[in-house]
């Protein structure tokens, strides 16, 4: 990683503890539209054990613990982490959830063909490099078993904020105080390949609103 592109990170890792502290369950208690969707795919699929990469406080990671998978939530903030684990014990879900401090830049903490889902809401448009995108993409290859399957969004290059702000290069934007990788159509059929591209649906979120591709993708058997 690029001195810069290490600064960028850092401050992202920051920026990120300091709003996770100042505004405790800040996305509330109601699941993503992304994570219910995935918890039906999942559910279909016969998946057992779920992998959300970028669980912050959690709401995604409870309601599929909620929906009786096990979860293994990993982020990189620890504030949103421990929030996360606090909702767990008092919704009685300690057991069908683990997490683990991760940044995504680092292999996955898990052996090979471990987890049957791994879902991921906007964690791979953060500040992160292409490089760094395909190589979290191999890792959550690794880990999955045949036949499982991604669940993942990311703000793409249709997106209002896509070359506002501070540019950071490899569609890389920061608006206030938040670096977000926008999303060619290409990267995400390259992210692909090898894969099964089962669904890529174009939805908005927010108020803005943020526009977002819902991808899902599956490995062969």
């Amino acid at each position: 990683m690029a001195e810069s592109e290490q600064d960028l990170a850092a401050a992202q890792r920051r920026h990120w503890q300091d709003t996770y502290s100042a505004h405790p369950g800040m996305y509330g208690e109601q699941p993503s539209a992304p994570a219910l969707h995935a918890a039906r795919v999942f559910r279909a699929a016969g998946v057992r054990d779920v992998l959300e990469l970028g669980a912050g406080h959690g709401r995604d990671a409870l309601h599929f613990a909620r929906e009786g998978f096990s979860v293994h939530a990993t982020d990189f903030s620890g504030t949103g982490l421990a929030q996360l684990e606090q909702t767990a014990h008092a919704q009685d879900l300690d057991a069908r959830v683990t997490t683990v401090l991760h940044d995504v830049r680092e292999p996955l903490p898990l052996p090979d063909a471990s987890v049957d889902g791994v879902f991921a809401h906007m964690l791979l448009c953060m500040a992160l490099s292409t490089k760094e995108i395909h190589a979290a993409v191999g890792e959550i290859r690794r880990v999955l078993r045949p036949g499982g399957v991604f669940v993942y969004t990311v703000r793409h290059t249709g997106d209002a904020h896509y070359g506002a702000g501070a540019a950071h290069g490899d569609d890389v934007w920061e608006h206030g105080g938040f670096a977000v990788h926008f999303f060619p159509r290409d990267l995400v059929d390259a992210l692909a390949e090898g894969w099964t591209l089962d669904e890529v649906h174009a939805f908005e979120e927010g108020d803005l609103p943020r526009r977002l591709w819902r991808v899902t993708q599956s490995l062969p058997r």
